[in-house]
């Protein structure tokens, strides 16, 4: 579908008084036409949707979408092909709001917000909070960036301009600037009395922040105390003084390891000279937890984002260099084979065991190295741990080893009645997995330190270990002791 098409549709949307509004979600008492028990969308009812806008039937797809929840019509359209996702936009025209957007998929709402002109997009970016905002400008090409700036209100351009300035993934690309600060002088009556008044404070928040004449935050009042506080006392008598502050820089993943460690419900965002310019509230913490665990579970597979909504081409690009790197590492380990061609020539029940060794240390160092870059990214393994965690999995890998060396060493003597080739194996084993224990955290606390991203590298070089360590100690043990 032409980009005209849609464009009138969702320039409706912007100009509409649906962005501020919210449809009440069908699914949360039991399951409904539309959703099931876990609140996903049915297949029958995107069936319904999808057989309604092939034909044409725009005023059937409005009903059965008008319903649903903001975050549900979000899911909506990464349910549905990419050629109809235009299609339903201009279908279901006011019911495209700020919500829908900000709940989008980052690679739908790419596609979406592409097909609209710059003072469209401007609409829209001014009805969301400034977090949902920046989210939504941060992959457009910088030309089309400073086109939608220029369509918008000086103070809402401001705010995007400052955090688009910020580190990608950092706090203050993270961080909402609608929050509530009173000076200390105030009492619980002043404050309340604010509230009521100023039509510039921020409608949804659980603390306020108590800061000093250089907007220095001293403390933080809960909405529970207040309520409960006489009038007359001063808030410096009853916030709470102890408060955990976020630099403007610090990387998204440590925010939400403070709001897991601490228990918050929001926190204050402080810029290089201690000052207060926002807040993260747990809302969008929930997000970024999910998108880092399964960001490091995808990256040691190599398989990129993992979205499946991600186009085709930069899937492929991705898995491919990864696929790229992963052969050279073969090539490494056959050559170590090739080395001992002879002896296999010689004994060809070689071959036939010695992958069985390889493999083995590969999933000891897969399970080691996944519990390792998790305790990275969750700080539970730090620098002061490091050597009592090595020993940890060196104990692990020698006890997981000598178990599974016993068993493959008395089935292969039993079997191929060679007790020598039993022991050999049964060696080998052991040393293999020793080595894939060793590795599998060496190799990403190396790339820790290097400031390397060890969920992104460090499955080849573990595999590439525990494959040539797993030949070499095999093939040699049975040349050594005169097998072949």
């Amino acid at each position: 579908m032409a980009p005209e098409e849609l464009e009138p549709a969702l320039r409706e949307a912007a100009e509409g008084p649906a962005f501020a509004a919210e449809q009440p979600r069908t699914g949360d008492s039991g399951e409904s036409d539309s959703l099931d028990k876990e609140n996903r969308l049915k297949s029958d009812f995107v069936r319904r949707v999808r057989d309604a806008l092939e034909a044409g039937e725009h005023d059937q797809v409005y009903d059965l979408v008008e319903p649903l929840h903001p975050a549900d019509i979000a899911d909506l359209f990464e349910l549905l092909d990419a050629d109809d996702r235009p299609a339903l936009a201009r279908a279901i025209t006011d019911l495209m709001s700020a919500d829908v957007i900000a709940e989008m998929n980052d690679h739908v709402r790419e596609l979406l917000v592409e097909l609209l002109p710059a003072e469209d997009i401007a609409e829209i970016a001014e009805q969301l909070d400034t977090d949902d905002a920046v989210a939504m400008l941060e992959d457009l090409d910088e030309a089309d960036q400073q086109a939608v700036l220029a369509e918008m209100e000086p103070e809402g351009r401001a705010a995007i301009e400052t955090a688009l300035a910020y580190p990608e993934e950092s706090a203050g690309r993270l961080m909402s600037r609608d929050f509530v600060a009173v000076p200390e002088h105030m009492t619980v009556g002043d404050l309340i009395d604010f509230l009521r008044e100023d039509k510039r404070a921020a409608t949804e928040f659980w603390e306020v922040f108590v800061v000093d004449a250089r907007h220095h935050p001293l403390g933080t009042c809960a909405l529970s105390w207040i309520l409960r506080a006489p009038r007359s006392v001063a808030l410096t008598d009853v916030m709470k003084r102890d408060q955990t502050l976020i630099p403007v820089e610090m990387d998204q993943e440590e925010v939400a390891l403070r709001f897991q460690k601490y228990a918050l419900i929001s926190a204050a965002v402080v810029d290089e000279a201690g000052r207060l310019v926002g807040q993260i509230t747990v809302d969008d913490v929930v997000h970024i937890i999910q998108e880092e665990a399964g960001e490091d579970v995808l990256l040691l597979s190599g398989a990129g984002d993992g979205d499946i909504n991600e186009p085709i081409l930069l899937t492929i690009r991705t898995r491919l260099m990864w696929l790229v790197v992963n052969l050279g590492t073969a090539i490494i380990a056959s050559s170590v084979v090739g080395l001992f061609e002879g002896a296999i020539s010689r004994l060809a029940l070689l071959a036939v065991l010695m992958p069985i060794v390889s493999g083995m240390g590969g999933n000891a160092g897969t399970q080691t190295l996944a519990v390792v870059v998790r305790a990275l990214a969750t700080n539970q393994l730090t620098q002061s741990n490091t050597v009592r965690m090595i020993l940890r999995e060196l104990r692990i890998a020698a006890a997981n080893g000598l178990s599974l060396g016993l068993l493959i060493g008395v089935a292969v003597g039993v079997i191929f009645a060679n007790p020598l080739l039993g022991a050999v194996i049964g060696t080998a084993m052991l040393i293999n997995n020793l080595m894939a224990g060793l590795a599998g955290i060496a190799v990403p606390v190396v790339l820790d330190r290097l400031k390397v991203d060890p969920a992104v590298s460090s499955a080849v070089f573990v595999t590439m270990v525990t494959d040539v360590m797993g030949f070499f100690s095999f093939l040699g043990l049975a040349v050594l002791v005169g097998l072949a």
